[in-house]
C-alpha cells in the first residue's frame, strides 16, 4: 500500500505550471515543427523516398535518414534545452551504429519521443523507427513522416498485422542499412485499469504479477527476433521511468512535465536470448518482470542504478542544426509562396501523393530487382 500511495503522489504531482509564457512558447515551437516537417516531406522526403528509392534502397535510406534526422534532432533540442527536461541515462554504455531491435515499457503516449534523446547521441537518430498503432499514421504531416521513416504500422490484430509485418521486415534485413527498431511489446500505455486486466489474466495463466507494466505479448517481437536476428548485433532492453509526473504530449509541448526522465539501458547480445517461440515468450515476460522489479525501486527511491553514461547534448551542436533546418525551411517556404506556379503544382501533387501513399501503405520497389 505505501508503494502505492508513493506511485499515486509522484502522478498528481505538477513540476511546472502552464504559464501563458510555456503556453505560447510550446504553440510555437509546435508550428515550427509541423512546418519544418511539411517542407522537409515535400522538398526532400518525396525525392529521396520515391524516385531515389527506384535506383537504390540504401541511398535513399541513408539520405532520408540525413535529412529526417536533422529534422529528428529538434525535438530533444526542445525537450532538454528549451523545456529544461533533465534526461538520465543509466546502466549499459552502448556504442554507435549498431544495428539494434529496442524494446521498453510503454508508461505513456509519449515514451517513444525519448529514444529520440537516446537515438540522437549515437548518431541513430535518422535510421529509428517504430512500430506503432496504424491510426497515428492518419495524423497529418507526422503520418507522413512515419511513411516516409518507415515505421510499420499494426491493427494490434496478430491475424491481421502478421503479413503487413513480416512484409517490412524483410526489407530491413540489409547489413549495411543502419537500423534500431523500437517495439513496445505491452502494446499499449500503462493505465491502472489495463494493469488490473493484466493481472487478472497473469493469475488465470500462471505468469508472474506485475504492477508498474503490463504482461508483454511476445509474437510480434519474435517475428522481429526471428526475421532480423542475423543482421542484428543486439537487443537494447530499455526502462523508462519519469519524475515528479507522467507527461501527455501536451505536457511535452508546453514544459509543464516531466522534470526528469531517467532511461535506463541494458545491452543483451543477441546470441544470448533464445532461439525457440515459446523460450523467446518466457525471456521477454522475465525481462518484464525484472522492469517491474527496477520501476518499483525508481518510483521509491528516484533513480535507476549506474547513472551517468551518456553526456549532455551539445548546445552548439543543436543550434547549428537548428539553423540548417530554418534555412532550408525558410528558403522552400520561399519557393512554394513567392515563386513559379510549377512550386505550387509541384506541392500540390506531392501533398496528394503522401496522403495516399501514406493511406495504401505504398512503397516502389527498386527497378533492378
Amino acid at each position: 500500500m505505501e508503494s502505492e500511495s508513493t506511485f499515486k503522489l509522484i502522478e498528481e504531482k505538477r513540476h511546472r505550471p502552464l504559464t501563458p509564457l510555456r503556453l505560447i512558447r510550446g504553440i510555437l515551437c509546435l508550428i515550427v515543427l509541423v512546418l519544418t516537417a511539411f517542407i522537409f516531406l515535400v522538398y526532400f522526403g518525396f525525392l529521396l523516398a520515391v524516385p531515389l528509392r527506384f535506383f537504390s534502397v540504401q541511398h535513399s535510406r541513408k539520405l532520408t535518414a540525413f535529412f529526417f534526422g536533422s529534422w529528428i534532432a529538434l525535438w530533444p533540442f526542445w525537450f532538454e534545452k528549451i523545456n529544461k527536461t533533465k534526461v538520465v541515462f543509466s546502466g549499459d554504455h552502448v556504442p554507435n551504429n549498431e544495428r539494434v531491435l529496442l524494446i521498453a515499457n510503454h508508461r505513456t503516449e509519449v515514451d517513444w519521443m525519448y529514444l529520440w534523446d537516446l537515438a540522437l547521441r549515437k548518431g541513430c537518430e535518422g535510421y529509428i523507427k517504430y512500430i506503432l498503432k496504424s491510426s497515428l499514421m492518419k495524423l497529418p504531416v507526422f503520418g507522413w513522416v512515419f511513411h516516409i521513416m518507415e515505421f510499420i504500422p499494426v491493427e494490434r490484430k496478430w491475424e491481421v498485422d502478421e503479413s503487413m509485418m513480416q512484409e517490412m521486415l524483410l526489407t530491413f534485413r540489409d547489413h549495411r542499412d543502419s537500423l534500431w527498431l523500437a517495439v513496445f511489446p505491452e502494446g499499449t500505455d500503462f493505465t491502472e485499469q489495463k494493469c488490473i486486466r493484466s493481472q487478472k489474466y497473469a493469475l488465470e495463466h500462471g505468469l508472474p504479477l506485475m504492477k508498474n507494466v503490463l504482461l508483454p505479448k511476445t509474437k510480434g517481437f519474435y517475428a522481429c527476433l526471428e526475421t532480423l536476428k542475423d543482421s542484428l548485433d543486439a537487443v537494447y532492453d530499455i526502462t523508462i521511468g519519469y519524475r515528479h509526473r507522467c507527461p501527455s504530449f501536451l505536457d511535452n509541448a508546453f514544459g509543464v512535465d516531466p522534470s526528469e526522465v531517467h532511461i535506463h539501458i541494458r545491452r543483451i547480445s543477441v546470441c544470448e536470448i533464445p532461439t525457440s517461440e515459446s523460450q523467446v515468450s518466457s525471456w521477454l515476460v522475465n525481462t518484464f518482470n525484472l522492469k517491474d522489479q527496477m520501476l518499483s525501486e525508481f518510483y521509491s527511491g528516484g533513480h535507476f542504478p549506474c547513472e551517468g553514461t551518456e553526456a549532455d547534448l551539445s548546445t552548439m551542436k543543436c543550434v547549428a542544426n537548428l539553423l540548417f533546418v530554418m534555412i532550408l525551411t525558410g528558403t522552400c517556404t520561399y519557393l512554394t509562396f513567392f515563386s513559379s506556379i510549377w512550386f505550387k503544382i509541384y506541392v500540390s501533387l506531392v501533398c496528394a501523393f503522401l496522403t495516399s501513399a501514406t493511406y495504401f501503405n505504398i512503397r516502389p520497389s527498386p527497378l533492378n530487382v
